[in-house]
């Protein structure tokens, strides 16, 4: 793809290259294949982001063939802000990883295991299964904290490591714990029919590698993926 340094950001007008720096405009303007934006804080790649949503839908573009991905809740609701002042009405699929992930999850759950009603886990959920999870293999408590433990199997999650895959490090005190009591966890969340936060991205993740199907159908549906603080 291209690289595009990105200016300063302007006040927000309808006219979509109204004010924007030509990098900007050529990041807008860019419709068929792969683009990647270099920018660091302040200098509007939200802004070129909705832009060039707006700019898609202007080509003709289908607003359910796109996709804007971004990190938090907050880029989420401002990218939504700004892009229902330049296509009002317009139902582009526009949120956070995790709720883009969630809303998948819901549709293709028998694929991970689950019902489609699963339940979402918040941290506190989570912690109370986990505790379960080590008083079920009779842990002795001297070696670890739960937050410890917690950590190690998030880091696992994050780089799509499932229990049985999990193999500690030799010697290492606390990976012998994790691959005690991880599978246990994981059981009893899949018992639960619920999913904690790094579930969302893991079960994804996998049943889109395990998928061709799956790959192929959102291939044809998301023809147009924008990310936002891709580097996080």
């Amino acid at each position: 793809g291209h690289s595009s340094p990105l200016g300063k950001d302007t006040p927000l007008d309808h006219d979509l290259l109204h004010g924007l720096t030509d990098a900007q405009c050529q990041a807008v303007e860019h419709v068929a294949g792969p683009l990647l934006i270099l920018a660091g804080p302040g200098s509007g790649k939200t802004r070129v982001v909705t832009h060039r949503i707006a700019n898609l839908l202007r080509q003709g573009i289908r607003a359910r063939s796109i996709l804007a991905l971004t990190f938090t809740n907050k880029a989420a609701d401002e990218m939504r802000q700004r892009l229902e002042r330049l296509a009002p009405g317009e139902p582009v699929w526009l949120g956070t990883f995790h709720r883009f992930c969630a809303r998948l999850l819901r549709e293709y759950a028998a694929l991970a295991g689950l019902a489609q009603n699963y339940t979402i886990y918040d941290t506190s959920d989570a912690q109370q299964t986990l505790k379960r999870a080590i008083e079920a293999v009779e842990l002795d408590a001297t070696h670890y904290t739960p937050q410890s433990l917690a950590a190690a199997i998030s880091w696992a999650k994050n780089n799509l490591i499932t229990p049985a895959n999990y193999e500690p490090r030799p010697g290492n005190v606390t990976g012998a714990i994790v691959a005690k009591v991880y599978p246990k966890y994981q059981q009893l969340l899949q018992q639960s029919n619920a999913v904690d936060f790094d579930d969302l991205l893991m079960h994804v993740a996998l049943i889109l590698r395990d998928s061709p199907e799956l790959r192929a159908e959102l291939d044809a549906r998301y023809r147009y993926i924008l990310v936002d603080e891709y580097q996080d």
